[in-house]
């Protein structure tokens, strides 16, 4: 049997999009390595190192950042976040697929990252909301938030989904089921690329 590199499957989506969920029970059902995150953020109660988030200190993120370590990286709020290659190389050279949950911001460094395998990796989607009524009536239904968080969470949702035309792929979210049978179907389609036969 040929062998084949991995795909990078690269998600983002506005807050309430679903595309968290979409990545983690893709891992959960052992279709590809969820690739995790760093943050200088504090650990919130619940949150595990190395499951969660690699928490680090602002001193060992810049050493990350300066020896070239993250494929992409971001301040966001007065905190670090960024995505070690090694979460992501080592797992495409072996054949495995790997699930990104990124920011627009973010993504845009992945796309424009000059590694070969990275390039030859790469599927990324957007996930869109169904409308701004379903967006909002997701945002409320999280219960955790003000109105006045919620508002401005729609806002940047709304300015989000303008930089969906720079993706690949778009899915028009509906029911979590049908979101993630097309999703799954979209990383099947993609293993089978000639491109990626070794």
């Amino acid at each position: 049997m040929p062998q084949r590199t991995g795909a990078l499957l690269l998600v983002s989506g506005p807050s309430g999009s679903g595309k968290t969920t979409l990545c983690r029970q893709l891992a959960r059902d052992g279709e590809a390595h969820y690739s995790i995150s760093c943050t200088t953020r504090p650990a919130r109660e619940n949150e595990v190192n190395a499951r969660d988030y690699f928490f680090l200190s602002r001193e060992q993120f810049r050493d990350d950042v300066s020896a070239g370590n993250f494929l992409e990286y971001a301040e966001v709020h007065d905190n670090l976040y960024g995505t070690l290659r090694s979460e992501v190389l080592s797992y495409l050279q072996r054949g495995q697929d790997v699930v990104m949950d990124i920011d627009v911001q973010g993504a845009a460094q992945v796309r424009s990252c000059d590694d070969p395998l990275i390039t030859a990796s790469l599927v990324d989607l957007f996930v869109m909301p169904a409308t701004e009524d379903e967006l909002r009536k997701r945002l409320a239904n999280r219960a955790t938030d003000s109105e006045e968080v919620i508002e401005t969470r729609l806002h940047n949702a709304l300015e989000e989904m303008g930089q969906a035309r720079f993706y690949t792929y778009q899915l028009i979210s509906g029911s979590r089921e049908e979101d993630y049978r097309r999703f799954r179907a979209l990383l099947v389609a993609e293993r089978m690329r000639v491109s990626r036969l070794a």
